[in-house]
């Protein structure tokens, strides 16, 4: 697992509109929130999505982006974007990869069975790309709010 300290992998990944966002986009200019959500348009992930949302004009007050992660494609992260109104970015990481660099890619039970999955999680990366906060399995209401608080203190 990512902790306090560590620098922050590098990643290279196309959003919802098909451009690429990189980490080196932000570093020297913001600071970033980087969140992992397990899928498009389900309760928990659109309650997260819209909260971030919600305080989009806090978090760029504090100089600080706010990216969602998970493995749907653009066009899924287009549709759930438009859908709700949101103002954050989503990138598409469909083979997993950053996940994995991040550790969030993990064995997970519902109603009995065992399957992998993305565990919610979000991570705090200063300018200099090093991580302030390292937040794995968190529950997706009022979670914003937390990290906009965690943000305001860097």
């Amino acid at each position: 697992m990512l902790k306090v300290g560590d620098q922050a992998p590098d990643f290279a990944l196309p959003n919802a509109d098909l451009e690429k966002s990189e980490l080196g986009d932000y570093l020297g200019k913001r600071n970033l929130v980087l969140y992992f959500y397990p899928k498009d348009s389900t309760p928990g992930c659109t309650i997260e999505a819209l909260e971030f949302s919600d305080l989009m004009d806090d978090f760029q007050a504090v100089e600080t982006d706010v990216l969602g992660v998970s493995m749907d494609n653009c066009l899924s992260h287009g549709d759930f974007r438009d859908k709700n109104g949101l103002t954050i970015g989503l990138l598409a990481d469909i083979d997993g990869t950053l996940c994995q660099d991040y550790y969030v890619w993990k064995e997970k039970e519902a109603h009995g069975e065992k399957r992998m999955g993305i565990q919610r999680s979000t991570f705090v990366i200063d300018k200099q790309g090093v991580i302030r906060h390292a937040l794995y399995d968190v529950k997706p209401k009022g979670h914003a709010q937390v990290v906009l608080e965690l943000v305001k203190a860097l």
